[in-house]
Protein backbone atom coordinates (compact mmCIF):
# COMPACT_ATOMS: atom_id res chain seq x y z
CA UNK A 1 0.00 0.00 0.00
CA UNK A 2 1.54 3.33 -1.04
CA UNK A 3 1.47 6.56 0.96
CA UNK A 4 -1.61 7.94 -0.77
CA UNK A 5 -3.59 4.72 -0.22
CA UNK A 6 -2.65 4.64 3.48
CA UNK A 7 -3.73 8.26 3.85
CA UNK A 8 -7.08 7.67 2.19
CA UNK A 9 -7.76 4.86 4.64
CA UNK A 10 -6.70 7.08 7.54
CA UNK A 11 -8.25 10.54 7.06
CA UNK A 12 -10.08 10.88 3.76
CA UNK A 13 -13.79 11.42 4.41
CA UNK A 14 -16.87 13.30 3.30
CA UNK A 15 -19.55 14.76 5.56
CA UNK A 16 -22.43 17.15 4.96
CA UNK A 17 -20.24 20.11 6.00
CA UNK A 18 -16.73 19.27 4.73
CA UNK A 19 -14.66 16.89 2.63
CA UNK A 20 -11.08 15.69 3.17
CA UNK A 21 -9.16 14.54 0.09
CA UNK A 22 -5.57 13.74 -0.75
CA UNK A 23 -4.05 16.94 -2.12
CA UNK A 24 -3.87 17.00 -5.94
CA UNK A 25 -0.21 18.11 -5.84
CA UNK A 26 1.11 15.84 -3.09
CA UNK A 27 0.30 12.46 -1.61
CA UNK A 28 1.70 13.80 1.68
CA UNK A 29 -0.80 16.64 2.07
CA UNK A 30 -4.57 16.77 2.39
CA UNK A 31 -6.93 19.33 0.94
CA UNK A 32 -10.02 20.11 3.00
CA UNK A 33 -13.09 21.73 1.47
CA UNK A 34 -15.59 23.24 3.90
CA UNK A 35 -19.03 23.87 2.41
CA UNK A 36 -19.77 27.44 1.39
CA UNK A 37 -22.91 27.32 3.51
CA UNK A 38 -20.92 26.42 6.63
CA UNK A 39 -18.35 29.17 5.97
CA UNK A 40 -21.08 31.76 5.39
CA UNK A 41 -22.88 30.71 8.58
CA UNK A 42 -19.61 30.94 10.53
CA UNK A 43 -18.92 34.46 9.26
CA UNK A 44 -22.49 35.50 9.98
CA UNK A 45 -22.18 34.29 13.59
CA UNK A 46 -18.91 36.21 13.94
CA UNK A 47 -20.56 39.35 12.62
CA UNK A 48 -23.61 39.04 14.87
CA UNK A 49 -21.33 38.66 17.88
CA UNK A 50 -19.47 41.83 16.86
CA UNK A 51 -16.16 40.00 16.78
CA UNK A 52 -13.39 41.99 15.08
CA UNK A 53 -9.70 41.48 14.42
CA UNK A 54 -8.88 44.11 17.02
CA UNK A 55 -11.02 42.31 19.60
CA UNK A 56 -9.16 39.07 18.87
CA UNK A 57 -5.83 40.87 19.27
CA UNK A 58 -6.81 42.40 22.60
CA UNK A 59 -8.85 39.52 24.11
CA UNK A 60 -7.18 36.10 23.95
CA UNK A 61 -10.22 34.08 25.02
CA UNK A 62 -12.18 35.52 22.07
CA UNK A 63 -9.93 33.55 19.73
CA UNK A 64 -11.17 30.30 21.24
CA UNK A 65 -14.75 31.53 21.02
CA UNK A 66 -14.17 32.05 17.29
CA UNK A 67 -12.87 28.49 17.03
CA UNK A 68 -16.01 27.22 18.76
CA UNK A 69 -18.18 29.04 16.20
CA UNK A 70 -16.47 27.12 13.41
CA UNK A 71 -17.00 23.82 15.24
CA UNK A 72 -20.67 24.71 15.59
CA UNK A 73 -20.89 24.71 11.80
CA UNK A 74 -18.69 21.75 10.84
CA UNK A 75 -18.93 19.43 13.86
CA UNK A 76 -17.07 18.89 17.10
CA UNK A 77 -14.74 16.28 15.58
CA UNK A 78 -13.23 18.76 13.10
CA UNK A 79 -10.58 20.11 15.47
CA UNK A 80 -9.43 16.61 16.39
CA UNK A 81 -9.22 15.78 12.70
CA UNK A 82 -6.95 18.76 11.99
CA UNK A 83 -4.69 17.95 14.94
CA UNK A 84 -4.47 14.29 13.94
CA UNK A 85 -3.45 15.19 10.41
CA UNK A 86 -0.73 17.59 11.58
CA UNK A 87 0.57 15.08 14.14
CA UNK A 88 0.63 12.27 11.56
CA UNK A 89 4.18 11.58 10.37
CA UNK A 90 3.06 10.26 6.98
CA UNK A 91 1.28 13.54 6.28
CA UNK A 92 1.61 16.43 8.73
CA UNK A 93 -0.07 19.02 6.55
CA UNK A 94 -3.20 20.27 4.83
CA UNK A 95 -4.64 23.14 2.81
CA UNK A 96 -8.08 24.71 3.09
CA UNK A 97 -9.73 28.02 2.37
CA UNK A 98 -12.80 30.21 2.32
CA UNK A 99 -14.10 28.85 -1.01
CA UNK A 100 -14.66 32.35 -2.41
CA UNK A 101 -17.31 33.19 0.18
CA UNK A 102 -15.53 36.45 1.11
CA UNK A 103 -12.64 38.62 -0.06
CA UNK A 104 -12.50 40.63 3.17
CA UNK A 105 -8.99 40.24 4.59
CA UNK A 106 -10.20 40.85 8.16
CA UNK A 107 -12.44 37.81 7.71
CA UNK A 108 -9.41 35.93 6.41
CA UNK A 109 -7.62 36.70 9.71
CA UNK A 110 -10.66 35.62 11.73
CA UNK A 111 -10.99 32.33 9.81
CA UNK A 112 -7.25 31.60 10.13
CA UNK A 113 -7.50 32.31 13.86
CA UNK A 114 -10.29 29.76 14.21
CA UNK A 115 -8.11 27.15 12.48
CA UNK A 116 -4.97 27.94 14.50
CA UNK A 117 -6.80 27.74 17.83
CA UNK A 118 -8.19 24.35 16.86
CA UNK A 119 -4.58 23.24 16.34
CA UNK A 120 -3.19 24.61 19.62
CA UNK A 121 -1.93 27.98 20.83
CA UNK A 122 -0.13 30.43 18.53
CA UNK A 123 3.12 31.92 19.79
CA UNK A 124 3.57 35.66 20.22
CA UNK A 125 5.07 36.96 16.98
CA UNK A 126 7.76 39.42 18.01
CA UNK A 127 8.07 40.84 14.51
CA UNK A 128 4.46 42.08 14.56
CA UNK A 129 3.84 42.26 18.32
CA UNK A 130 0.71 40.12 17.89
CA UNK A 131 -0.27 36.45 17.84
CA UNK A 132 -0.02 36.60 14.04
CA UNK A 133 1.94 38.56 11.44
CA UNK A 134 0.88 40.06 8.11
CA UNK A 135 3.65 41.03 5.72
CA UNK A 136 3.92 42.10 2.10
CA UNK A 137 6.36 41.13 -0.62
CA UNK A 138 6.75 43.91 -3.19
CA UNK A 139 9.08 45.10 -5.94
CA UNK A 140 11.43 46.96 -3.60
CA UNK A 141 12.54 46.02 -0.10
CA UNK A 142 15.02 47.21 2.50
CA UNK A 143 14.55 44.52 5.17
CA UNK A 144 17.39 42.60 6.82
CA UNK A 145 16.21 39.09 5.90
CA UNK A 146 15.01 37.27 2.79
CA UNK A 147 11.40 37.11 4.00
CA UNK A 148 10.31 40.16 1.97
CA UNK A 149 12.90 40.02 -0.83
CA UNK A 150 10.89 39.05 -3.88
CA UNK A 151 13.47 38.21 -6.49
CA UNK A 152 15.62 35.67 -4.76
CA UNK A 153 15.04 32.17 -3.48
CA UNK A 154 13.90 32.05 0.15
CA UNK A 155 15.68 28.85 1.13
CA UNK A 156 14.10 25.88 2.90
CA UNK A 157 13.99 26.21 6.67
CA UNK A 158 11.94 25.65 9.80
CA UNK A 159 10.42 28.39 11.96
CA UNK A 160 11.17 29.17 15.59
CA UNK A 161 14.90 28.55 15.33
CA UNK A 162 15.88 31.66 17.29
CA UNK A 163 13.21 31.66 20.02
CA UNK A 164 13.13 29.67 23.25
CA UNK A 165 9.66 28.16 22.86
CA UNK A 166 8.12 25.20 21.04
CA UNK A 167 7.14 25.82 17.43
CA UNK A 168 5.25 22.68 16.51
CA UNK A 169 3.20 23.90 13.55
CA UNK A 170 3.09 26.69 11.01
CA UNK A 171 0.09 28.29 9.24
CA UNK A 172 0.52 30.49 6.17
CA UNK A 173 -2.42 32.16 4.39
CA UNK A 174 -2.42 34.08 1.11
CA UNK A 175 -4.21 37.39 1.71
CA UNK A 176 -3.54 39.47 -1.42
CA UNK A 177 -1.83 38.71 -4.74
CA UNK A 178 -1.37 41.18 -7.58
CA UNK A 179 0.94 40.97 -10.60
CA UNK A 180 2.65 37.91 -9.14
CA UNK A 181 4.35 35.29 -11.28
CA UNK A 182 6.38 32.69 -9.43
CA UNK A 183 6.81 32.95 -5.67
CA UNK A 184 5.32 29.53 -4.99
CA UNK A 185 5.53 28.09 -1.49
CA UNK A 186 8.22 25.40 -1.50
CA UNK A 187 7.82 22.45 0.85
CA UNK A 188 9.87 19.34 1.67
CA UNK A 189 8.84 16.54 4.01
CA UNK A 190 11.92 15.38 5.90
CA UNK A 191 11.28 11.69 5.10
CA UNK A 192 11.28 12.45 1.36
CA UNK A 193 14.73 14.06 1.45
CA UNK A 194 17.05 11.68 -0.39
CA UNK A 195 20.18 12.51 1.65
CA UNK A 196 18.51 12.62 5.08
CA UNK A 197 20.46 9.70 6.51
CA UNK A 198 23.80 11.12 5.41
CA UNK A 199 23.20 14.41 7.25
CA UNK A 200 21.49 12.88 10.31
CA UNK A 201 24.46 10.52 10.78
CA UNK A 202 27.11 13.21 10.27
CA UNK A 203 29.15 14.02 13.43
CA UNK A 204 27.96 17.65 13.34
CA UNK A 205 24.28 16.66 13.41
CA UNK A 206 24.57 16.47 17.20
CA UNK A 207 26.35 19.83 17.51
CA UNK A 208 24.39 22.68 19.07
CA UNK A 209 24.63 25.64 16.72
CA UNK A 210 24.00 29.21 17.86
CA UNK A 211 21.03 31.03 16.32
CA UNK A 212 20.58 34.82 16.42
CA UNK A 213 17.82 36.87 14.80
CA UNK A 214 18.27 40.11 12.83
CA UNK A 215 16.94 43.35 14.30
CA UNK A 216 13.66 43.22 12.34
CA UNK A 217 12.56 40.14 14.29
CA UNK A 218 12.62 42.06 17.60
CA UNK A 219 14.15 39.08 19.41
CA UNK A 220 17.26 39.94 21.39
CA UNK A 221 18.59 36.56 22.50
CA UNK A 222 20.84 33.74 21.37
CA UNK A 223 19.66 30.14 21.25
CA UNK A 224 21.63 26.92 20.88
CA UNK A 225 19.89 24.33 18.71
CA UNK A 226 20.55 20.83 17.46
CA UNK A 227 20.04 20.54 13.72
CA UNK A 228 18.50 17.08 14.09
CA UNK A 229 16.80 15.58 17.12
CA UNK A 230 14.66 12.61 18.06
CA UNK A 231 10.93 13.10 17.61
CA UNK A 232 8.81 10.01 18.32
CA UNK A 233 11.79 7.84 17.32
CA UNK A 234 12.23 9.62 13.97
CA UNK A 235 14.31 12.66 13.00
CA UNK A 236 13.08 16.17 13.61
CA UNK A 237 14.88 19.18 12.13
CA UNK A 238 15.67 22.76 13.18
CA UNK A 239 17.46 24.85 10.56
CA UNK A 240 17.57 28.19 8.77
CA UNK A 241 20.65 29.26 6.88
CA UNK A 242 20.28 33.01 7.56
CA UNK A 243 20.37 32.97 11.35
CA UNK A 244 22.79 30.16 12.27
CA UNK A 245 26.32 31.09 13.40
CA UNK A 246 28.93 28.35 12.88
CA UNK A 247 32.26 28.51 14.72
CA UNK A 248 34.53 26.87 12.16
CA UNK A 249 35.00 26.37 8.44
CA UNK A 250 34.06 22.70 8.88
CA UNK A 251 30.75 23.67 10.47
CA UNK A 252 30.06 26.27 7.79
CA UNK A 253 30.66 23.73 5.02
CA UNK A 254 28.32 21.25 6.73
CA UNK A 255 25.54 23.85 6.88
CA UNK A 256 26.16 25.01 3.30
CA UNK A 257 26.11 21.46 1.95
CA UNK A 258 23.01 20.60 3.97
CA UNK A 259 21.13 23.62 2.57
CA UNK A 260 22.26 22.88 -0.98
CA UNK A 261 21.14 19.27 -0.61
CA UNK A 262 17.69 20.34 0.55
CA UNK A 263 17.28 22.87 -2.25
CA UNK A 264 18.23 20.43 -4.99
CA UNK A 265 16.16 17.49 -3.75
CA UNK A 266 13.75 16.14 -6.35
CA UNK A 267 10.93 15.87 -3.78
CA UNK A 268 10.66 19.63 -3.15
CA UNK A 269 7.05 20.63 -3.79
CA UNK A 270 6.09 24.02 -5.25
CA UNK A 271 2.60 24.48 -3.84
CA UNK A 272 -0.13 26.38 -5.68
CA UNK A 273 -2.12 28.33 -3.07
CA UNK A 274 -5.02 30.56 -4.17
CA UNK A 275 -5.87 33.82 -2.41
CA UNK A 276 -8.03 33.04 0.61
CA UNK A 277 -6.45 29.61 1.13
CA UNK A 278 -4.05 28.58 3.86
CA UNK A 279 -1.55 25.78 4.36
CA UNK A 280 -0.65 24.21 7.69
CA UNK A 281 2.41 21.98 8.16
CA UNK A 282 4.12 20.28 11.07
CA UNK A 283 7.22 22.40 11.70
CA UNK A 284 9.23 19.48 13.08
CA UNK A 285 9.38 17.37 9.91
CA UNK A 286 8.37 19.78 7.12
CA UNK A 287 10.70 22.48 5.78
CA UNK A 288 9.33 25.44 3.85
CA UNK A 289 10.58 28.29 1.68
CA UNK A 290 9.55 30.36 -1.33
CA UNK A 291 10.50 30.41 -4.99
CA UNK A 292 11.66 33.68 -6.52
CA UNK A 293 9.13 35.96 -8.23
CA UNK A 294 9.50 37.24 -11.75
CA UNK A 295 10.40 40.91 -11.87
CA UNK A 296 7.37 43.24 -11.86
CA UNK A 297 7.30 46.83 -10.54
CA UNK A 298 3.63 46.34 -9.51
CA UNK A 299 4.17 43.11 -7.60
CA UNK A 300 2.18 42.88 -4.38
CA UNK A 301 1.62 39.78 -2.27
CA UNK A 302 0.50 39.78 1.34
CA UNK A 303 0.71 36.72 3.58
CA UNK A 304 -0.51 35.94 7.06
CA UNK A 305 1.61 33.78 9.36
CA UNK A 306 0.77 32.03 12.59
CA UNK A 307 2.97 29.49 14.32
CA UNK A 308 2.59 27.78 17.63
CA UNK A 309 2.50 24.75 19.84
CA UNK A 310 0.17 21.85 20.42
CA UNK A 311 -1.74 21.97 23.69
CA UNK A 312 -1.08 19.14 26.09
Amino acid sequence: MNIAEKKRAKFERKTEKYEVKVHPQSSRLYHIEISKEAIAAFLETVSKDNQSVQHLEYTPYARLIIASYLLDQVGEDFGELLRNIVHDRESGGFTLGLEGVTENTDEYVIFATAISYLLGTPNHDSMSGKYYARFSVQDTDSSDSYLRQAYRLFTLHTDGTFVDEPTDWLLMMKMIEQNARGGESRLLHLDDWKELDMYVNHPLSSHKFTYKAPKSKNVDQEIERLTFFNHNNKPGVCFIDQFVYPESIEQAKYLRDLSNSLESDESVLELELPVGDLVVVNNIFWLHGRAAFEKDPNLNRELLRQRGRFNQ
